[in-house]
């Protein structure tokens, strides 16, 4: 079985989603807003993730993702229309918060290791400015899912009920993101990370689920569906 899964894991090594994003680089690190009019996200192109995760449109949830990179920290902005909140009671936004995906929450899986794609790290908020980070390995799982794990990210989320929209933004520090055996990642022009970006929205039995690059399984831990983030000078 072991043997088995290396060659798996070899066959996989350079497979790759068809999706691509660039992140715009800036001058200097920036505070975080969740506002796709500041300064900072004013004009900067992004994708969407219009469908679930089996490739089937999701209407209602059409979500655009922007991104922005310095040298220290990777940036990114989810805008994020809803139907109806599904939210933890209590939310805290100075502790993190465990299995927040069982509620609302935007999602980034990212890694620099084109080598052992298999190994990659998940960051995630949630509309009412929650989070939690986790240090993702498909092949040997850390304790409780490597969700102890902490990255110093920095989270911001806004909500604007009337118009039935969230804003999530995200701070992540290049060297919490692994690169190749491990090492840190580093943020150069042109360098590119494996990412895919994700929504868990609403309550049951209508929950949806928002893909950018659809993983063809319900579940969104499937590598090798990711797309290429490309850092643009």
């Amino acid at each position: 079985m072991r043997i088995a899964t290396l060659l798996l894991i070899s066959a996989l090594a350079y497979a790759d989603g068809p999706g691509r994003i660039e992140s715009l680089h800036a001058a200097k690190d920036f505070a975080l807003t969740a506002d796709p009019q500041s300064k900072a996200w004013k004009g900067v192109p992004g994708v969407l993730g219009e469908n679930g995760p089996t490739g089937k449109p999701t209407p209602g949830h059409r979500t655009e993702i922007r991104s922005r990179w310095t040298k220290d920290n990777l940036y990114f902005l989810f805008i994020c229309p809803y139907e109806k909140l599904f939210s933890k009671d209590n939310p805290s936004t100075t502790t993190e918060t465990n299995k927040l995906w069982e509620w609302d929450v935007a999602e980034v899986f990212v890694g620099a290791d084109f080598k052992t794609i298999t190994r990659y790290r998940e960051y995630q908020v949630s509309p009412h400015g929650e989070w939690v980070d986790l240090d993702i390995d498909r092949v040997n799982p850390l304790p409780e899912g490597g969700w102890k794990w902490n990255s110093g990210f920095k989270v911001k989320a806004r909500l604007d009920e009337a118009n039935k929209v969230w804003y999530g933004e995200m701070q992540i520090p290049v060297a919490s993101i692994n690169g190749e055996g491990g090492a840190p990642a580093k943020a150069t022009p042109g360098a590119e990370m494996r990412v895919n970006f994700y929504r868990l929205q609403g309550p049951k039995p209508d929950r949806a689920g928002i893909a950018w690059q659809p993983t063809n399984a319900r579940n969104y831990h499937v590598p090798e569906a990711f797309g290429r983030l490309i850092l643009k000078k």
